[in-house]
């Protein structure tokens, strides 16, 4: 089995468009939508949840106010003030606590326990391009990066129970925690960037991430034609690096239009957009070596 990682460094590359397109353009795999922070995928894959499950990231200090004496050292420790009127009616606040465990730590009568609380949910989803592991991470909760190897684990275990032979990922913006989760132990990496001054910034950054973690990676420059001057430094910049460029997609309405209808571009349109996509993927099957 193989996997795809489709990265970009920053948002609004094209990054879940453009791997909306491959969901279309190929069959015998399974979807991970990694970037559980902000997951999009679904609104272009119209999926049918099959299966749900929670996911526990994080911890909550819970008081136990018939052994509490009130002495307010809690309150003091807590460096995110999560605990209040510790010296009369001791509270937490589930929004503050970081689950970091201190409190339970110091507390002389043993009356603050650490409990797992539900932080996020994963699904499993059927759409007429293959099955699709998607998750939501709860509003201001962490260990995203927990989360998306739950994702990449359940997609793992269905391409696993049906010999699927391609594993497609959405990955996170930037280069943080859910970015390395998502890559880890791909077999490719494809980064999608644009000819704009950050998209240079930021394909040097996740190529150096890819690269700290000997993770293959090939670059696609969307919306190519806004700055070909910028095109040229970009297509420089890889070549230094010893990347290779697997194509140039111009700029297109027809995304936008695409999104509007809820479909993938290469479903919606055959237009000139739509077969620079297909030859990106073509490349990216032969890289893969995957059957045709």
């Amino acid at each position: 089995m193989r996997t795809l990682t489709v990265v970009s460094g920053k948002g609004g590359t094209g990054k879940t468009s453009i791997l909306a397109c491959f969901a279309h353009l190929t069959r015998n795999k399974v979807l991970a939508d990694c970037d559980v922070d902000a997951a999009n995928l679904h609104l272009l894959l119209q999926p049918d949840v099959k299966s749900s499950s929670q996911f526990k990231g994080g911890k909550l200090a819970i008081i136990d106010k018939e052994k509490c004496t009130r002495c307010g050292e809690c309150e003091k420790a807590c460096q995110f003030e999560a605990i209040k009127n510790s010296t009369t009616q001791p509270l937490i606040d589930p929004l503050s606590c970081e689950g970091c465990c201190l409190c339970a730590r110091i507390c002389p009568e043993d009356a603050i326990r650490m409990e797992e609380k539900i932080t996020g949910w994963v699904y499993l989803s059927k759409t007429k391009y293959g099955p699709l592991i998607h998750a939501k991470l709860g509003i201001g909760e962490g260990n995203s990066g927990k989360l998306v190897t739950r994702v990449r684990t359940v997609a793992a275990k269905v391409a696993q129970d049906k010999a699927l032979e391609l594993t497609l990922i959405d990955g996170s913006p930037g280069i943080g925690c859910p970015v390395i989760a998502s890559l880890t132990g791909a077999d490719l990496a494809l980064i999608v960037t644009e000819p704009t001054l950050s998209g240079m910034a930021d394909l040097e950054r996740i190529a150096g991430v890819c690269g700290h973690f000997g993770i293959r990676c090939v670059v696609c420059i969307n919306k190519f034609d806004i700055n070909k001057e910028n095109t040229k430094k970009i297509e420089k910049i890889c070549m230094e690096q010893d990347i290779s460029v697997v194509g140039k997609i111009s700029y297109d309405v027809g995304f936008t239009r695409a999104i509007l209808a809820g479909v993938p571009l290469t479903e919606f349109s055959s237009n000139k957009s739509s077969r620079e996509i297909k030859q990106v993927w073509e490349m990216i099957s032969c890289i893969l070596e995957l059957k045709k």
